[in-house]
């Protein structure tokens, strides 16, 4: 089970920390990604993190404005993001996969947790 909580209404230009907790199974050896959907539009890749947290991978709609961090003690996963613009606004999602490295599609994650809702006004 994934839970990712910690969205919001936050003014353009703010910031927000998104977290994503595991519960019943460690997630400590999957990557872990983050995925949003905005109103009438595809799900879409936002960063991810290798399972040792030494590599991550972001998407270029949102490089240099997040950053994502894990705690595998706590089976906790990290979204930071700064700089936020109403163009962020979206549900968003994390996900558990077991491939290597950071995957970036959808379909190679086999776990996903119930959204939040991130809103920026402007």
């Amino acid at each position: 089970q994934l839970q990712a909580f910690g969205g919001g209404l936050v003014q353009n230009g703010g910031s927000l920390r998104l977290s994503c907790a595991a519960s019943g199974r460690t997630f400590r050896s999957y990557a872990m990604g983050w995925f949003r959907r905005a109103p009438e539009k595809e799900r879409e890749f936002v960063g991810g993190i290798e399972w040792t947290g030494g590599i991550k991978y972001y998407a270029d709609s949102v490089k240099g404005r997040i950053l994502i961090s894990r705690d595998n003690a706590q089976n906790v996963v990290y979204l930071q993001m700064n700089n936020l613009t109403p163009e962020d606004t979206a549900v968003y999602y994390c996900a558990a996969s077991r491939q290597d490295g950071v995957p970036t599609q959808t379909q190679q994650y086999m776990y996903w947790g119930q959204g939040t809702q991130v809103t920026v006004s402007s």
